[in-house]
């Protein structure tokens, strides 16, 4: 059994480490993920005046919303332009997006009073608070506290 230095390539002769020789590999890290949407132009305005999030980019089709100077944009993907008969995606995008503010049951609240669907939650698990809400094509988006 390696022990804890050896576990983490310590303690072994530069020569048996199967990265040696070899560069360091880049560290790429999440810009857009794309959410699947009947109408961009309807969908920008649900995701930026009742969600909350900021319009950060919209060139012709690539509309991207989030926090600005904060990465991780959701991309409002009209894939009819390209595919008249390209399906939608509704159900649990897998997307989640983090909640700021101290009191994140108040925040859940302020954005149902926006127009926002809750299909579940604000709930606490032993791992935490959780709320899942839906967009007007059915994509699901979980909503967490911001850490």
């Amino acid at each position: 059994m390696p022990t804890k230095n050896e576990s983490k390539g310590k303690g072994k002769d530069a020569s048996e480490r199967p990265d040696r020789g070899k560069p360091a590999l880049p560290k790429a890290h999440v810009a857009t993920v794309a959410i699947v949407v009947s109408d961009r132009t309807k969908a920008t305005d649900w995701y930026t005046r009742v969600l909350g999030l900021d319009l950060v980019e919209s060139m012709e089709h690539w509309v991207a919303v989030g926090r600005k100077g904060k990465g991780g944009l959701l991309h409002l993907c009209q894939m009819t332009e390209f595919e008249p008969n390209f399906p939608l995606e509704p159900g649990n995008s897998g997307v989640t997006l983090r909640v700021p503010g101290a009191d994140f049951t108040a925040a859940c609240g302020q954005l149902k009073a926006n127009g926002v669907e809750f299909i579940e939650g604000p709930k606490k698990e032993s791992w935490g608070w959780y709320a899942t809400v839906r967009d007007p094509d059915g994509n699901e988006l979980f909503l967490m506290p911001d850490l």
